[in-house]
């Protein structure tokens, strides 16, 4: 049985594209800038003295999304971080499709108004290739994290990756789907 759309994907169906393909001009609306998916990765420096916080990140992380992420391991050896070749050093997932647009709903309506004076994000922070990055410092401002059961404050960053290359389209296409970017002023 087919899984139901989340709001944000029945809204961009359903509208935004529409929008989007009128105000760039663009002839059919395969043409027209959609979310490829979203890559959140925790890097864990503290991992090398304690190996129970990579499980903890992992959990965590599954939590958050509805998923089972991935640890990653250290491609090389580096003294001055104490860090050995192939050793756990952070956890990273990539969701798609309906998964991606209930996180990117998540964190929109509920994650990213927890965040103490939180004015906006930055409109600058996309990589010249029409992809967004922001940071969050602390999983806490998630719903399902609980407070209590928290061992260790960790953040994490996350990628959002979509069809255009040009960061204006990718920027129009956020603020469609109601990303609060900080006003200039």
């Amino acid at each position: 049985m087919a899984r139901e759309k989340s709001f944000l994907q029945q809204e961009y169906h359903a509208r935004i594209r529409n929008e989007l393909k009128k105000e760039l001009n663009l002839k059919t609306v395969m043409a027209v800038p959609h979310l490829e998916k979203i890559v959140i990765n925790m890097g864990l420096g503290k991992a090398v003295n304690d190996k129970s916080i990579v499980n903890d990140a992992k959990k965590e992380l599954a939590i958050i999304t509805g998923q089972v992420p991935i640890i990653t391991y250290a491609k090389k050896s580096n003294a001055s971080f104490k860090i050995r070749e192939g050793m756990p050093i952070g956890v990273k997932i990539t969701l798609r499709k309906e998964k991606m647009y209930d996180f990117l709903d998540k964190l929109i309506n509920f994650a990213l108004p927890r965040i103490r004076d939180f004015r906006g994000l930055k409109p600058t922070s996309f990589d010249g290739r029409g992809n967004y990055t922001l940071g969050v410092n602390e999983i806490i401002i998630f719903p399902e994290i609980e407070l209590d059961k928290v061992r260790s404050m960790k953040g994490m960053d996350i990628t959002i990756v979509t069809s255009t290359t040009d960061d204006q389209k990718a920027f129009l296409l956020l603020q469609k789907l109601k990303m609060p970017f900080a006003k200039n002023n």
